[in-house]
């Protein structure tokens, strides 16, 4: 079953656009995450930005305790925050590439080129009882990467489809690329999720990728919840990705 990991970061986005300094303004992001359960979600999934543009250290042991079921947790990889990790104890870690000039995650990590960093991240990680997940595009030696780090998990950056899905010849490209890729980590026994920039609209296709074990989505469910509330738009996923045989 393709379970769903729903990304509450704009739920804080739009917190944080009225109450910058104020932990307990609204929308509260930790009630979304459990409407979010309540509907049907598999799990929660947070970034904790250097910048604190939208999630903030305080909702992260709400969130923590909120959760139980998967709260998974994105983190760059960087002292500060994978300190907090450590203590917070999520049920996974996706480390993702992080630039304080980006709107969202633009890209995947570059594994190879940060690979003993990395690696002792995920070690310690693991020893604290937290998988590791890394963020990177569908790319093969990136994939190997990641293996050799030890990862338990890749998720698959999902937005180079997304981009390209009305264009029928680019999307069936950017698909190939993630089959191709979700085969070969399943091969070297990474266990495979995806995400970014997918919607009720282009996640049906996905279900020609094989290997997947969960979709994390966030801006696309948060965005339908302002005219449909957040339960239907929950629901809505789930319906799309209802039937994937993997």
């Amino acid at each position: 079953m393709l379970q769903l990991c729903v990304n509450i970061d704009h739920v804080a986005t739009l917190r944080q656009a009225r109450y910058r300094d104020r932990k307990n303004g609204e929308p509260d992001p930790v009630a979304a995450a459990q409407i979010c359960l309540d509907a049907g979600a598999h799990g929660i999934t947070a970034h904790l930005r250097e910048d604190r543009r939208h999630i903030i250290d305080a909702d992260i042991p709400e969130l923590r305790r909120v959760v139980r079921r998967r709260f998974n947790f994105e983190i760059g990889n960087v002292p500060e925050i994978v300190e907090i990790a450590l203590r917070v104890k999520p049920d996974i870690v996706c480390l993702v590439p992080e630039r304080r000039e980006e709107v969202t995650t633009e890209g995947g990590l570059d594994v190879i080129a940060n690979l003993n960093s990395l690696m002792e991240t995920r070690r310690r990680m693991n020893e604290a009882g937290i998988e590791v997940s890394l963020f990177i595009g569908p790319d093969l030696a990136q994939v190997d990467a990641a293996e050799a780090v030890g990862a338990q998990f890749i998720e698959l950056h999902t937005g180079p489809y997304a981009h390209a899905f009305h264009s029928k010849q680019e999307r069936t490209a950017e698909i190939e690329r993630l089959v191709v890729a979700s085969r070969h980590a399943h091969a070297c026994g990474l266990r495979v999720n995806a995400g970014h920039g997918l919607t009720i609209e282009n996640v049906p296709l996905l279900h020609l990728v094989p290997h997947l074990q969960e979709l994390n989505i966030g801006h696309s469910i948060i965005s339908r919840a302002v005219t449909t509330g957040l339960e239907v738009a929950v629901r809505q996923m789930l319906e799309v990705m209802d039937g994937y045989l993997g």
